[in-house]
């Protein structure tokens, strides 16, 4: 019989906050990771009496559960490579292993989470959970109803047409959308399909939570109120695939 509390090698390495479940695969393809003095491989299981070493180090978890919301400025990149210039992760200096959650380009700024938790980080990103993120975005030219219209009801853009979506008219260049969509760089797409040019874009909400008065450059940690409702939130999200 299957112990209850065992799981997936990648699950126990992200809860750990060392790095996400994607990163803890990519850990274990190259041989890395060892279970109980032995190299792992993508399929194994784990449970919490079993010794797991990166590089020859035991990782395990030291620290507890961290969740910040942070005002990205626009030139930082949402990396946990410290050797690009400009990471997320150097900017913030933070004194804890953290990693954020999903992406926000470069030319981008506003709301991005980061936290230690590997676990909330797969339910949040998987799009068919339909997580609202809300952006407010300006545009070179003036917007019509058409722009409007073809916005709210699906663009084509990489292979595929975009989910419909909310979208409101703020002024003549400027508009609020909410996605529920993770596509790459997807309103920057969507606009210049429709033969539009994107000049600033800011994402002022994920799920319930919202970039406030939150300073450009600042993070704060989640209120106990706004980590239960998120929590609740992705507590029916769909499991990982385990191939």
């Amino acid at each position: 019989m299957r112990p209850i509390n065992e799981k997936r090698l990648n699950k126990a390495i992200s809860e750990t906050g060392f790095c996400s479940r994607r990163e803890a695969d990519k850990l274990i393809e190259k041989k890395r990771v060892a279970v109980n003095g032995e190299v792992a491989g993508l399929g194994v299981k784990v449970t919490p009496a079993d010794t797991i070493q990166i590089d020859g180090k035991t990782i395990k978890k030291e620290t507890k559960n961290i969740y910040l919301a942070f005002n990205k400025p626009v030139g930082i990149t949402c990396t946990t490579d410290t050797s690009i210039k400009s990471n997320i992760i150097s900017f913030i200096n933070y004194g804890e292993r953290i990693f954020p959650i999903g992406r926000l380009d470069k030319p981008s700024e506003g709301l991005i989470f980061l936290t230690n938790d590997g676990d909330i980080v797969n339910k949040i990103l998987r799009s068919q959970n339909n997580h609202e993120k809300e952006y407010t975005v300006t545009v070179n030219k003036n917007i019509t109803s058409a722009f409007l219209k073809r916005m709210r009801n699906g663009v084509p853009i990489l292979d595929t047409v975009t989910k419909k979506c909310r979208i409101d008219k703020i002024d003549n260049r400027t508009f609020s959308i909410v996605l529920t969509q993770g596509l790459n760089r997807q309103i920057r797409r969507m606009c210049n399909y429709l033969g539009y040019e994107v000049k600033t874009l800011k994402r002022v909400r994920i799920m319930n939570i919202g970039l406030g008065n939150l300073k450009i450059g600042k993070y704060r940690s989640f209120s106990s109120s706004e980590l239960n409702e998120i929590l609740m939130l992705v507590e029916n999200s769909s499991k990982t695939k385990e191939g």
